[in-house]
């Protein structure tokens, strides 16, 4: 007889970089589905208009400071989490940096910072929440990927993190299915953060200039916003979608696959 996988009563998701952006935007898109939040993130005091947000709705909200990409950290982060909230069977992988350079002048130190922060932190914390979605027979794990994973000038590390993100969730896709967890990634394009900010400060352009730049090569004319993302991140997370696992869903305004 074919096992039907059923959520918990409670939902309790996880959400690193959630400070602000599109991390913030998935913490309050998911607290508006119903799920109680953990907002992770390096500092936890800058977390605190997410965490409002959130409580604004009606969940709780906790914030947790942590180095995503340092192994002891992320097992105290769920622990803690666990014991606040009880078991977190969400998990939406955020965090990220950049460390542009083309590859003659990327140092090692950009390369590591950038793996470790943006694929490294992906396996750890799927490894540590990965006991408690096996207890409770459920699980949702959402990994950000980027448009970049297909190539981008000046990004061999970010490049490589986020293709590796793929390979990753597929592979969890084919090992946890058979516990009621599913393993997607979303992928977007050009999102209109702080962080594409910064890129266009350190290319020496204004913001608007990039961005007009970049809507050229966007089909639906606009650039993508962190409410884009949530919502294809949403749908992942959502009990409805348990046949629906090992995805990429690139959130581009463009076909690129």
């Amino acid at each position: 007889m074919t096992e039907i996988f059923t959520p918990p009563q409670r939902r309790v998701a996880i959400v690193t970089g959630a400070a602000r952006g599109i991390g913030a935007a998935i913490a309050i898109r998911l607290a508006a589905d119903g799920h109680d939040i953990a907002v992770v993130d390096l500092d936890a005091g800058v977390c605190g208009d997410t965490i409002a947000a959130v409580e604004g709705i009606g969940r709780r909200a906790i914030a947790v400071a942590a180095d995503v990409a340092d192994e002891a950290a992320v097992m105290a982060t769920v622990d803690a989490i666990a014991a606040r909230f009880g078991q977190p069977t969400v998990l939406v992988n955020n965090a990220g940096i950049l460390r542009d350079r083309t590859l003659g002048k990327m140092t090692l130190d950009d390369w590591q910072s950038v793996i470790d922060v943006n694929l490294r932190s992906v396996f750890l914390l799927c490894r540590a929440v990965l006991p408690h979605m096996r207890a409770a027979r459920w699980g949702r794990i959402v990994n950000l990927s980027s448009i970049a994973a297909l190539g981008a000038l000046g990004e061999a590390n970010y490049a490589a993190a986020k293709a590796g993100v793929q390979g990753l969730t597929k592979t969890l896709a084919i090992e946890l299915g058979r516990y009621g967890i599913t393993a997607n990634a979303v992928a977007p394009g050009f999102v209109v953060t702080d962080m594409t900010r910064a890129v266009a400060e350190r290319m020496g352009m204004g913001f608007d200039d990039l961005v007009a730049e970049m809507v050229k090569t966007i089909h639906v004319g606009r650039p993508g916003l962190p409410d884009d993302i949530a919502h294809a991140v949403s749908y992942f997370a959502d009990p409805r979608s348990s046949f629906v696992t090992g995805q990429v869903l690139y959130v581009a305004g463009a076909p690129k696959v």
